[in-house]
């Protein structure tokens, strides 16, 4: 549910606030510029009257000159300058919204769709610009515009007056009526195109499979849908403003063809001079223009205010933590403490969540390979994501050099780590960029040797722009990515690094010598590998098995066989060699 219309105009002009002084500079141009234009019809009529008296015309016609020139002055610096001020608050917006996503837990971030989040840093945010940079200044300007032709109208005629104000209030009332239903289908369809991105990024994201299962109509159907919903809201909010347009100029030409016979009786009468009339026409010609403004910044700010509500929703995402403020501390090198330590962990991914792992103690050597096997949801990626940080423990404590991870900063924490993922997606920019996210100050020289280490020399030396290539555009396949995340976690030399079965999509011949590589990272540090397939991990120094989100058993591959029913069954499932661990034909 929605709070109430004034808390959320504030979040709107949370916006604008910092902006105050530029808005206040666009709103002095724009009384300005509306007082050059309330003063143009009597200038007008001083013209009438010195051709009547056969009076000199130089002063009138010099003023309305001079009123036009400096009216288009005031209105060039007015639109460039709330202009800017509308990207400047679009900027601050999409700074904002980025920099909160990406501060947010992994958990808070994943929980919508990703394309749903994109929307709030695009098209919200273009919603945001005309509401908080144009619609205040509009709306005062347009009420002091329309104040000011009523009082001005009534200087010339009172009885022309009422007629007028009778109308405008007509056309205010169905205003009234009609804008509350107009904002509550834009911001209707607005949320529809929300889902409509997530529902289209996830499903590109997967094309493969979707084409795979001829599921392209189904999809599209399925992505459609919000796409109509959106269209629906959208056509009931065009119905509704064409009512209200329609009204409104009905109204107003209803006014002046009223005036015109009430003018003209009145000018017959001789209670009204020519001149007064046509200056009154002049203003009720114009009245539309204020009506206008009002209505369309009131469109305007119920777009923005819906759009910045979205936006702000943002800040509602948890972030991550600082580590209480200390003073520096060297890390904790000594040999005979453990790099990683898991003291009776529990770890659940919700309040109301069963636990992903329970009562789990584990310790991970300074040096020294560590596999991480077992059935599917027996807890091996909540490790890594608890050893990451991703997610924080429900119970029990996780130790980075022998000290609690809660006297660690994230960043702190991750900067000791390196991390490949299954999936091993690959960031924007070049395969240089991609490599430097964890090591921006490496050389060409470091880089060209890591990707010798997994054996993709020979693929950068095939690309066109070498390093510079963008990877958006470059061909490369799921075991070339996981071996540019493997060099990137070679690069970053950390002191523990995790590999999620990052050999899964390799040949043999490939496989061979990144495993080579791995044993050798593991001489001088220690590695963590969740294993998907036993034979990437039947040399490791110690293969801890889980179940049900509990350690059931630790130790060697030859012990483990012995041992442990779960882990023979999980060899046996693989067909993996007892004694040599290479896969049985």
């Amino acid at each position: 549910m929605h709070s109430s219309r004034a808390p959320r105009l504030s979040i709107l002009w949370s916006f604008a606030r910092p902006h105050r002084r530029t808005l206040a500079k666009g709103l002095a141009l724009a009384l300005v510029a509306s007082a050059l234009g309330l003063a143009t019809p009597m200038v007008t009529k001083h013209v009438l009257d010195a051709l009547g008296s056969a009076s000199s015309l130089t002063s009138p016609v010099a003023t309305l000159v001079v009123l036009l020139l400096v009216g288009a002055a005031v209105s060039y610096r007015q639109w460039t300058l709330l202009g800017a001020l509308g990207e400047r608050v679009v900027l601050d917006a999409r700074e904002s919204v980025v920099r909160r996503f990406l501060r947010a837990t992994v958990p808070a971030v994943t929980r919508s769709p990703t394309g749903e989040l994109v929307t709030r840093v695009t098209s919200d945010t273009v919603l945001l610009r005309e509401a908080a940079a144009s619609s205040f200044v509009g709306l005062v300007n347009g009420a002091v515009m329309l104040v000011g032709s009523l009082v001005l109208m009534g200087f010339l005629d009172p009885v022309l007056l009422a007629t007028t104000v009778t109308a405008v209030a007509l056309v205010g009332l169905v205003f009234a009526l009609l804008m509350p239903g107009i904002a509550r289908s834009q911001q209707q369809a607005q949320e529809h195109v929300g889902r409509l991105g997530g529902a289209l990024e996830g499903t590109l994201r997967a094309i493969r499979t979707v084409k795979a299962h001829g599921a392209e109509a189904r999809m599209a159907e399925r992505i459609l849908t919000d796409a109509r919903a959106s269209a629906e809201y959208g056509v009931r909010a065009v119905r509704r403003e064409a009512l209200a347009w329609t009204t409104a100029w009905s109204g107003v030409n209803l006014a002046i063809i009223a005036i015109l016979g009430v003018g003209a009786w009145r000018v017959a009468e001789g209670r009204l001079e020519v001149s007064g009339l046509i200056a009154f026409l002049l203003y009720a010609f114009a009245l539309m223009d204020p009506i206008a403004e009002l209505s369309q910044n009131v469109t305007a700010l119920q777009s923005g205010i819906a759009a910045a509500d979205r936006i702000r929703q943002a800040d509602a995402l948890p972030t991550e933590e600082a580590a209480p403020t200390r003073s520096p501390r060297a890390a904790d090198t000594r040999t005979d403490l453990p790099a990683l330590e898991f003291r009776n962990v529990t770890a659940a991914y919700g309040p109301d969540a069963e636990p992903a792992v329970r009562g789990v103690d584990l310790v991970i050597p300074r040096r020294g390979h560590t596999a991480v096997v077992g059935p599917s949801g027996a807890g091996k990626t909540t490790l890594f994501s608890l050893v990451l940080r991703f997610l924080e423990p429900t119970g029990g404590e996780l130790l980075l050099d022998g000290r609690p991870y809660r006297d660690h900063a994230h960043a702190d924490i991750r900067a000791r780590l390196a991390y490949v993922e299954q999936d091993t997606p690959v960031v924007p920019g070049t395969l240089r960029d991609n490599l430097l996210l964890a090591r921006p100050g490496a050389t060409t020289e470091e880089l060209l040797r890591v990707l010798d280490d997994v054996r993709l020399t020979e693929k950068v030396e095939g690309l066109e722009e070498g390093l510079d290539t963008p990877l958006a555009t470059a061909n490369v396949s799921g075991g070339e990515r996981q071996r540019i995340a493997l060099a990137r976690a070679l690069l970053a030399t950390p002191d523990v690094l995790l590999l999620d079965e990052a050999t899964a999509q390799l040949d043999g011949l490939t496989e061979a010598a990144v495993q080579a590589c791995v044993r050798s990272r593991a001489g001088t540090g220690a590695v963590v590998t969740i294993a998907h397939r036993l034979s990437t991990v039947v040399d490791a120094d110690t293969i801890v098995v889980m179940e049900a989100g509990r350690v059931r058993a630790q130790g060697r591959h030859e012990e483990l066989l012995a041992s442990d029913g779960l882990y023979r069954d999980l060899v046996e499932s693989l067909r993996i060699s007892a004694g040599t661990g290479v896969p049985v034909s």
